[in-house]
């Protein structure tokens, strides 16, 4: 029997780079980029680790992807993240004219959506994929974040 390679699979993928960050301490997102069926990037945020803003889990997966197909740009490739991306990341995704982003959870106050950015025209957008799993472990982090402070 086949496995079946659809959105649920690829966020679960994506889900276990979130618990990769959440272990670290980082704040748990995880995404990975597949092209043709094939992951050919994974990434969780690593902002504390590399003292670095940009250091976000899909700035990350970019750059490994663009490393992978040796080009900039990410035509045909569908990016699956656990957090809407913020308008960084959607600007990063803009210039790489990624096809597709299939995002978990939604960001109401600084996803790309609430600020008013845009994405590159030929991008598809879906958002809610295992959103009650990447929601359940972001509120995990935070809780467990306010309970050692």
């Amino acid at each position: 029997m086949d496995i079946p390679f659809d959105d649920t699979y690829y966020m679960k993928k994506a889900l276990q780079e979130a618990e990769l960050a959440f272990d670290k301490g980082e704040v748990p997102i995880g995404a990975v980029i597949v092209v043709n069926d094939r992951i050919i990037a994974r990434a969780h945020n690593l902002t504390e680790q590399l003292n670095d803003v940009t250091a976000h889990a899909e700035m990350q997966a970019i750059t490994a992807a663009a490393n992978f197909l040796g080009g900039k740009y990410l035509q045909n490739c569908t990016m699956y993240v656990t957090l809407e991306p913020c308008q960084m990341c959607a600007g990063a995704l803009y210039w790489s004219q990624i096809s597709k982003i299939v995002y978990a959870a939604t960001d109401a106050q600084r996803g790309y959506k609430a600020l008013g950015t845009k994405l590159h025209p030929k991008t598809t957008v879906l958002g809610g994929v295992l959103e009650k799993e990447a929601s359940y472990l972001l509120k995990r982090f935070f809780i467990e974040r306010r309970n050692l402070n």
